[in-house]
């Protein structure tokens, strides 16, 4: 009984030994380090949390200034047109509400333009103040639109990223005679050349 345990102990360790001295082979392939890959997500995850950072990923650093531009021009001209509502909406209702004491509307009565017709000018102070709501309404949509062509323009710049645009790339056009049954006619040749 002892010899047969002996054996199986040594049958099982010789296992254990043998596997302790294969030596694998060195993978001798050499395998190139991997690009990182561009990522359309991630570009238009970062333009909408920061406007042109999405941008900078693309490496397209020209256009941040742009739209830094665009959102404070947009961001001005809100603040404007807000402005000149505020000031004929507050205009316009000390004009109706008939108080002596509340003349704010007068700054606006430039050379005494609207004398005596101070039913003209109330229609004109409520236009007016229609106008400048009506103007800030829509730029703050043209806000919201300009946010969102920077979204999309970060992800089609990354979209095309890897997009070849090298000199091989030709078109030419050429006027010249096309042949057709023995006849030759006026055409125009072009050549494409990828």
């Amino acid at each position: 009984m002892t010899i047969k345990a002996l054996f199986v102990i040594l049958f099982i360790l010789s296992g254990f030994v043998a596997s302790a001295q294969r030596i694998s082979a060195a993978d001798s392939v050499i395998v190139a380090p991997k690009e990182p890959v561009h990522s359309p997500r991630k570009a238009t995850i970062y333009s909408a949390v920061l406007p042109g950072m999405g941008q900078i990923y693309n490496k397209k650093y020209w256009k941040v200034p742009l739209i830094y531009i665009g959102f404070g021009a947009l961001g001005y001209f809100i603040d404007w047109n807000n402005d000149q509502y505020v000031l004929y909406r507050q205009a316009y209702a000390d004009i109706v509400d008939d108080d002596p004491n509340t003349n704010s509307f007068e700054d606006l009565n430039f050379e005494g333009r609207w004398d005596g017709q101070r039913q003209q000018f109330t229609t004109a102070l409520q236009r007016a103040k229609d106008n400048s709501r009506r103007n800030r309404d829509l730029v703050i949509i043209s806000t919201a639109a300009f946010y969102a062509l920077n979204i999309i323009d970060a992800s089609v710049d990354a979209h095309l990223f890897n997009f070849d645009i090298s000199d091989d790339l030709t078109m030419n056009w050429m006027p010249g005679p096309v042949y057709c049954m023995d006849q030759k006619l006026i055409g125009i040749h072009c050549r494409i050349r990828f």
